[in-house]
């Protein structure tokens, strides 16, 4: 007999009637039906993703000699540079559900080298799309959820942003310039491919929001300006919108993208009703509809509620241009409020109009949508302005390439070093080229370790740690995970071992 759980086809299911414990309707009603999310569960703004590039190859040792003579060369390829791994924004994607099911990304490590001057293979880039409007900020590894520094923000199409740069590949024994000797007889490991968590946040890109308490009409409004293309879900109960939604607004062969936000409450800036989730959506817009409602017992005071919780989120937003709507003009109770809700926004210099935005697209929503295209062209060329003065000022300056900021950086952090005392006996070194030269030396070979050695000579660190007061049998510390002890010898000079149990110490 044939369980009811046996579906046959991997595309089918069967719908389930928890009340009544039963199937609901027959094997072929419900064979080929598909079960969807509302647009609601399948609204992801905020996720938190681990990414991981690729380690780099280990340089190989390998010698050869030639047919005529005895000559002994070396012939050790490098190892290949791990993946990086990329961020870049696609106008395709409009929220971060492709994160749902996969949230670690991991790139391929490069490959080892090999004799006979073989050099290994580089590890593939990967290249991850996010939505325009993408913040990305670094997480803790022990607290993803809290929001970190801020690493970049990618806002417009081709945007690209590298958030885990694989490690470079060892050199091999046929690149490195012999300590001793006509050939050298070790080479580099491979350097590890950074790895971290990284907080991604979205916020729209729109040029005009909608703000307003619950079932002030706020998806009818978006319905009605953009001739009902915009499809938003509309009902006579407060939390109809729970995700926003963005339309497109035509007049006069001039365009503004509208976003419609969830209703509001008090408290909103400190996590109530939907709060926080979505007021940050509406800080890249340049002008706001503050949408009322006239069967409210006091529009204005929703009206003050609602400029408080913007003032506290974000001071910017309450001082955005902004635009009052009196909506429901066609009940009764709202054409007896309107003379003393326009008298107040009169006398206070805000611009104000009364529609009914259930009548759908007409002249009065061709008036907003005028009105609203002056008010966004007019703060774009403010800002403009303003840019243009603070740059002849001096006080804005151009944004540099990533190539050479990143080349600046390096520069800045190769040669500094600082050393930190963390108890009597242990000293931390911290410095980038340190850090990395200690990462890829093969202890195990002793020309790597004197090579070491002489860096950290050349650098001053030795020196350095004579100051500190270090002494014979001290620990110190190198990025997370080398422990090297100080050595002090009438035969020697001050030197780091890796490990005193080996044997040509």
């Amino acid at each position: 007999m044939k369980s009811v759980f046996d579906l046959g086809e991997p595309d089918t299911f069967v719908d389930y009637d928890e009340d009544d414990d039963v199937f609901a309707g027959t094997w072929e009603e419900n064979k080929r039906v598909r079960r969807t999310a509302p647009k609601e569960a399948r609204y992801f703004d905020a996720v938190k993703v681990h990414v991981k590039a690729g380690d780099g190859g280990d340089g190989c040792v390998a010698f050869e000699t030639l047919r005529r003579g005895q000559k002994k060369v070396a012939t050790g390829g490098s190892g290949g540079r791990g993946g990086s791994i990329y961020l870049r924004v696609n106008e395709a994607e409009n929220t971060l559900r492709s994160f749902r099911s996969s949230v670690h990304f991991t790139a391929d490590r490069g490959a080892h080298g090999q004799g006979k001057h073989k050099n290994g293979q580089e590890g593939g880039d990967i290249y991850i799309d996010v939505p325009p409007g993408t913040l990305v900020y670094a997480a803790e590894e022990w607290n993803p959820d809290q929001r970190g520094e801020l690493l970049g923000d990618l806002i417009e199409q081709g945007d690209s942003m590298l958030v885990a740069r694989g490690g470079d590949g060892g050199l091999g024994n046929h690149v490195l310039k012999p300590v001793k000797g006509i050939f050298t007889a070790y080479a580099e490991a491979g350097e590890k491919g950074k790895a971290q968590w990284l907080l991604l946040e979205l916020k729209l890109v729109a040029d005009v929001g909608i703000v307003g308490v619950p079932s002030a009409g706020k998806s009818t409004l978006l319905n009605a300006m953009t001739n009902g293309r915009a499809q938003t879900k509309v009902g006579a109960y407060p939390f109809t919108t729970l995700a926003p939604n963005l339309g497109v607004c035509n007049h006069d062969y001039n365009s503004i993208v509208v976003a419609d936000i969830p209703g509001l409450l008090e408290g909103a800036h400190n996590g109530t009703g939907l709060g926080i989730d979505f007021l940050r959506h509406i800080e890249r817009t340049r002008v706001l509809v503050h949408l009322l409602s006239g069967d409210r017992p006091d529009p204005l005071y929703d009206y003050e509620a609602i400029q408080q919780e913007l003032d506290l989120f974000s001071p910017f937003l309450s001082d955005k241009p902004q635009i009052v709507v009196f909506n429901k003009m066609d009940l009764p109770e709202a054409q007896q409020k309107w003379p003393e809700v326009k008298a107040h926004f009169d006398s206070k210099g805000v611009p104000i109009m009364a529609l009914t935005a259930a009548q759908g697209f007409g002249p009065e929503s061709k008036g907003l949508i005028k009105s609203l295209i002056e008010m966004d062209t007019a703060e774009q060329n403010r800002i403009k302005l303003e840019e243009e003065i603070l740059k002849a000022k001096g006080q804005l300056k151009e944004p540099q390439s990533k190539k050479k900021r990143h080349m600046r950086a390096e520069q800045t952090t190769v040669k500094a070093f600082e050393i930190e005392q963390l108890d009597k006996k242990i000293y931390k070194v911290k410095c980038a080229k340190v850090e990395k030269l200690a990462q890829m030396t093969k202890w195990e070979y002793r020309d790597a370790v004197e090579r070491f050695e002489t860096v950290m000579r050349a650098m001053g660190i030795y020196k350095a740690l004579r100051k500190q007061g270090i002494k014979d049998g001290d620990l110190v510390l190198i990025g997370e995970q080398d422990e090297l002890v100080w050595s002090d010898s009438t035969d020697t000079p001050s030197v780091l071992r890796a490990d005193p149990r080996l044997p040509y110490q």
